[in-house]
């Protein structure tokens, strides 16, 4: 028997060769309307929590006067229009925009550490801590905002909380100026001594998501075909259609179709980069698109059905790395990222600096469109969500962590109104915005973060 009686447990799984498929809410697992939305209001907060490295061409003085980031008006009658944010327009009352607060733990404390901003601020978003500076196995910095909600709320998952990146990353030895690459390369810290590896290649994703093949063998096999792990349950499939109402099989094939296609889009990035042909990205995994477009897109889609199976409720995603040269043609701009950030506070290299910044933020709205369309239960899954996007930086050219970005997404179970630009006082650390949303999210006994001094008002 694959579901003994009528009700479905809600952790239900479809097994078969190597190949574990969680299923989304359906009505058969809270067959009583009023339960369910007892269930739901009981709901944990899914997280996924963003950094974009190099800061804003905002936070820069001339991208400054010109709005570049956050509108000039307070409240909630803004106008996006020359702002990075211009993407997210459609998305305005599902956006809360924190402007002009410091990441103070990202600055040089020590004359020796003048210089590394670039290799030790992704370690100081989600932790809101100055790092250690060393390039040993003694490295030190602070439990990450992520990792605080997996450790409340993730261990009843499958997977307590997953780490992304889109750039390579090197996990051993020094970067520069003294500092292990743990600081450089991962943002989510289980402890101040426990980063957390991150995954690059979207078949990794896929497969931890989706329990691919039980062995390294049987994976490397399956590879090799143009079959889908969805092959090894279809006889667990039907024996559950048969007992699921038409509203219940509509979603669970509407699911399972949405898990094939992103396999398919994953065989045919690894078909394409196992051809031979020439690629942009030389060294990266075959499972990894040249397409920063698609790479970025494919991780949206795993985080969406990794929630909607409640495989996990906590996602970091890394979009970039520290002085990285990447080139991002489709922004309209043809310098490298590294060197566009360093634009000297020249008007026109500002503007170049924005584009990149705008293209980037325009990555958000497919991943909101996607977790509005997703429902989890009687309510789309962006009502569910708090994302966060944000940098530990603010005017990259002269390495300044004062007046950062910072914005929120979604509606974090009914804790974030949406269409509001509150702008923070002088000198208020990010970290209080944080501590916060921490609260919000269900924290209340914390009573500081990184280096807050009280709470912000959301």
């Amino acid at each position: 028997m694959l579901i003994p009686g009528k009700e479905l447990p809600r952790r239900t799984f479809l097994r078969g060769m190597g190949a574990t498929v969680a299923l989304p809410m359906l009505d058969a697992m809270i067959p009583v309307r009023g339960l369910m939305r007892f269930a739901e209001a009981n709901d944990p907060t899914r997280l996924i929590c963003i950094e974009a490295v190099h800061g804003a061409a905002g936070s820069s003085p001339y991208g400054a006067t010109q709005n570049f980031w956050a509108p000039s008006a307070i409240g909630s009658d803004f106008d996006l229009t020359p702002s990075a944010l211009l993407p997210l327009e459609p998305w305005r009352k599902h956006l809360t925009i924190v402007s002009n607060t410091d990441v103070r733990m990202a600055e040089a404390y020590k004359s020796e550490e003048i210089g590394g901003d670039h290799f030790r601020s992704s370690a100081v978003f989600l932790t809101q801590a100055h790092p250690t500076q060393t390039e040993s196995s003694d490295i030190f910095v602070g439990t990450s905002f992520d990792q605080l909600h997996a450790q409340r709320f993730g261990q009843a998952t499958p997977i307590p909380s997953m780490q992304l990146c889109i750039e390579p990353i090197d996990r051993a030895g020094g970067c520069a100026y003294g500092y292990s690459c743990a600081y450089t390369d991962l943002i989510s810290w289980a402890s101040p001594t426990e980063p957390l590896p991150m995954i690059r290649d979207p078949r990794v994703a896929f497969d931890q998501l989706f329990g691919a093949g039980g062995t390294v063998a049987e994976r490397t096999a399956r590879r090799r075909t143009t079959g889908s792990i969805l092959d090894f349950i279809t006889g667990r499939v039907a024996d559950l259609q048969r007992e699921l109402g038409a509203a219940d099989r509509r979603r669970m094939e509407q699911y399972l179709e949405n898990v094939r296609e992103i396999e398919r889009r994953i065989q045919r990035t690894e078909a394409r980069n196992n051809s031979g042909e020439p690629r942009e990205l030389a060294a990266a995994p075959t499972g990894v698109p040249d397409s920063y477009e698609e790479h970025i897109k494919l991780m949206f889609d795993l985080q969406v059905l990794a929630f909607e199976a409640d495989t996990t409720r906590v996602f970091t995603l890394k979009t970039g790395r520290d002085a990285s040269g990447r080139v991002f043609p489709e922004s309209g701009v043809s310098t490298g990222f590294h060197n566009a950030s360093h634009h000297g506070n020249n008007p026109k290299r500002v503007s170049e600096f924005y584009e990149i910044n705008k293209y980037h933020v325009g990555m958000l709205p497919y991943l909101m469109e996607r977790l509005n369309s997703t429902m989890d239960g009687e309510s789309p899954l962006l009502d569910k969500t708090l994302v966060m996007f944000g940098s530990p930086m603010a005017d990259s050219n002269v390495h300044n962590h004062r007046r950062c970005p910072l914005i929120f997404l979604g509606g974090a179970n009914g804790q974030l109104a949406g269409n509001m630009h509150l702008k923070a006082p002088d000198a208020t650390p990010m970290a209080n915005a944080m501590l916060t949303m921490l609260h919000r999210l269900g924290h209340d006994d914390l009573q500081s973060f990184g280096d807050s001094t009280g709470e912000f008002s959301l």
